[in-house]
């Protein structure tokens, strides 16, 4: 198992990293929406579309992709729209997430598959434009979700004693999300320190942009917020998969699980950082 996902993480970094650091933001795009497409399969599966049937959402974002690289679009969305998206992850998850596994399916079917259509196009869009704003910057709110996860594993290993949403994942603890932002605090003050000042960054950094706009408060109750968000999104894929008795939404990544498994707290990230970023 640890060789299958060192390789396949070897394996995208082989293919995700020349396209990161292209002069061009639409390799980027590009390869990102081939993972994103393949999610929105993954997602058609876990809510019941029979496996040929559910390639068709994949291919729609595939397409949709596809036109909004080809026009250019994917770098022109509105302020509205990614604080329109926030708002629905925080009021929308709040509400999934109260109703837990058991409530999930007794949303239509319809409804559940077109959600997933928009959060997957919303968080591909998000990340496409974030990169056209500047490596630097996806890079700083990429990290913020895996930091946020890294640092929520091990406070919870070490110090987790509350719950946190046991019928949709018993391993997390309240002790692990503050653990989490405290980690990204810790990534935030090394980003301002070193990254931003020592390396040849190429734009701002969604660290250099809240601290500069808003100061060190509102660099820390927004960076807090955003690990709080990741988590959301985590619940939220998790809560899909007990409602449908999966334990990954694929096995499309040897060792990994599936797309959806290893995107699922960016997804409200990344909209949440391009609507801060229009601050």
């Amino acid at each position: 198992m640890l060789l299958q996902r060192v390789i396949t993480a070897v394996v995208l970094l082989a293919l995700l990293l020349p396209a990161l650091l292209a002069s061009t933001p639409w390799p980027f795009a590009l390869l990102s929406l081939l993972l994103i497409a393949a999610a929105g399969w993954e997602w058609a599966r876990l809510n019941g579309v029979a496996a040929v049937a559910a390639a068709g959402p994949g291919v729609l974002l595939a397409l949709a992709g596809a036109w909004a690289v080809h026009t250019g679009s994917f770098v022109r969305t509105p302020a509205a729209w990614w604080w329109g998206v926030t708002v629905a992850w925080i009021v929308g998850g709040a509400l999934v997430l109260r109703g837990g596994p058991a409530g999930w399916p007794r949303w239509p079917a319809a409804l559940r598959l077109l959600l997933g259509l928009l959060v997957l196009w919303s968080g591909w869009l998000a990340l496409a434009q974030a990169r056209a704003l500047s490596v630097n910057f996806v890079l700083s709110a990429l990290c913020i979700v895996w930091v946020a996860d890294i640092g929520a594993y091990f406070a919870g290993r070490n110090f987790g004693r509350r719950k946190l949403a046991p019928s949709i994942s018993p391993g997390k603890t309240w002790e692990g999300v503050a653990g989490g932002m405290v980690a990204v605090w810790l990534l935030a003050l090394l980003w301002l320190g070193y990254v931003d000042r020592a390396l040849p960054v190429d734009g701002s950094s969604l660290f250099g942009h809240l601290h500069t706009r808003l100061g060190w408060a509102g660099l820390l109750v927004l960076s807090a917020a955003l690990a709080g968000l990741s988590v959301v999104g985590d619940l939220f894929e998790s809560l899909v998969k007990r409602a449908a008795g999966a334990k990954d939404s694929s096995r499309l990544l040897p060792g990994h699980g599936g797309v959806l498994d290893r995107v699922d707290a960016l997804l409200p990230v990344l909209p949440a950082a391009l609507a801060l970023r229009m601050l």
